[in-house]
């Protein structure tokens, strides 16, 4: 069943949380309540069904993917609206069950009456490490995305990936870029993935990118070491990836960074999107 919204826009928010757990120990509840999310997607959940569904508590549809590994990964979709459909995985079933990739369709119907169908995607691509299998399972897993990306959008009227990519598209995603083009994250390979994403071969586009325009950063993830968070040394490894139509709806995009290093309740930050359908 559709439902009409109650504002003109859809607010999606994704946010790698480090641990739901601990995400809600350091604050993220004080975060979620008065920001007015539709769709709220979250990757490195790293809890059970149950825990998930009672921190995150009611008003919210949940749905959730825990990693066979106990304390991995784990990606989540929790909505205002129910979805008319949920799927877990991204076509490749050598990761289905590596809590990595959940869909969920909803039927949007806004105060005109006016309804479109939109698919939002958690997405957790892995940290990789160059030289070992863990760089290879990412390859796989990019490579799967290569093929889903075009699916997703013969599927609905607009499709929408987001969440912790783990790469670094171009010189202006990392602050320190220099120093880390031979490191996962950053590596000309991975970065060739997503000049198709954004390419003329599949058509996708990078929304926080589109609006914040060619200016370094706005950066969502800082190493916990040193003073990273407090010199804004980061990276740009949260995105939203969207349909070319769903992305020119995009009104807004913040990054909600936390005003100091000892309030975040996470090691990246919110992004925040705001779409006028």
């Amino acid at each position: 069943m559709s439902t009409a919204l109650k504002k003109d826009f859809l607010r999606i928010a994704s946010v790698n949380v480090n641990g739901l757990r601990a995400a809600y120990k350091k604050g993220m509840a004080e975060w979620l309540e008065p920001r007015d999310v539709d769709i709220l997607c979250l990757q490195e959940v790293r809890a059970p069904d149950q825990i998930v569904n009672s921190l995150i508590g009611e008003g919210w549809h949940i749905l959730h993917a825990e990693a066979e590994a106990k304390g991995r990964a784990g990606v989540a979709i929790a909505s205002r609206q129910e979805p008319t459909a949920t799927r877990v995985g991204n076509g490749d079933e050598y990761f289905d069950q590596s809590g990595r990739w959940v869909e969920a369709d909803f039927l949007l119907t806004n105060a005109a009456g006016q309804a479109t169908t939109l698919t939002a995607v958690s997405a957790y691509v892995h940290s990789g490490e160059a030289g070992t299998p863990k760089q290879d399972d990412k390859y796989r897993f990019l490579d799967a995305m290569t093929t889903r990306l075009p699916e997703l959008a013969k599927h609905s009227d607009h499709a929408l990936v987001v969440g912790d990519l783990n790469v670094g598209h171009t010189e202006l995603d990392i602050k320190n870029w220099k120093g880390n083009v031979k490191r996962a994250g950053f590596l000309p390979e991975e970065r060739a993935y997503f000049d198709r994403f954004f390419g003329e071969e599949i058509g996708w586009r990078d929304v926080h990118r589109g609006l914040a325009g060619d200016v370094a950063g706005p950066y969502t993830w800082w190493s916990q070491r040193g003073k990273a968070f407090d010199t804004d040394t980061g990276w740009r490894i949260d995105y939203h990836l969207a349909t070319p139509a769903l992305a020119a709806a995009a009104f807004s995009a913040v990054v909600d960074r936390a005003p100091s290093w000892d309030t975040r309740f996470s090691d990246h930050a919110p992004l925040v999107v705001d779409y006028r359908l």
